[in-house]
């Protein structure tokens, strides 16, 4: 699949390319994702308040947002293992690049990688609302520049 260059779609087809190394065993990618989970550095419980959590998840998520000048920093967790791997993915695609490039990206690992069929509904349901969560905090960032 030929992207663009920009450093999301990039890290997109590293994601992509990793997971192709695997082979089709879901085993294997399962666990690969929870390794990737298991390296995520854990919050702070002061940061694991109410108004940290993302709806929409089954397991508790955590999400935090900040913006410095054009960029999105993200930092988040999670108590379930699948879904922390998850989570670490998408920190290492959107976390500290260009609140226009995450703005007009879309999400297409998701499909290459076969994610929305190999995870529970719960779970799918989980990666939407964190990648609509990045989005959101993104486009409230541009409207208040």
């Amino acid at each position: 699949m030929n992207h663009s260059d920009r450093e999301i779609d990039r890290i997109q087809q590293d994601i992509v390319d990793e997971f192709a190394m695997l082979g089709d065993d879901w085993t294997e990618r399962y666990q690969y994702i929870i390794d990737c989970g298991k390296a995520l550095p854990e919050l702070p419980e002061a940061e694991k308040v109410p108004a940290n959590i993302l709806h929409g998840c089954q397991s508790q998520v955590w999400l935090l947002a900040a913006a410095d000048g054009q960029r999105m920093h993200y930092r988040a967790n999670s108590d379930a293992l699948i879904v922390s791997g998850l989570i670490a993915m998408l920190l290492r695609i959107y976390s500290g690049r260009s609140i226009s490039e995450i703005t007009s990206s879309e999400p297409w690992f998701v499909e290459q990688l076969g994610l929305a069929e190999h995870l529970s509904p719960t779970r799918s349901n989980g990666l939407a609302a964190m990648l609509a969560a990045i989005r959101e905090h993104a486009e409230r960032a541009r409207q208040s520049q």
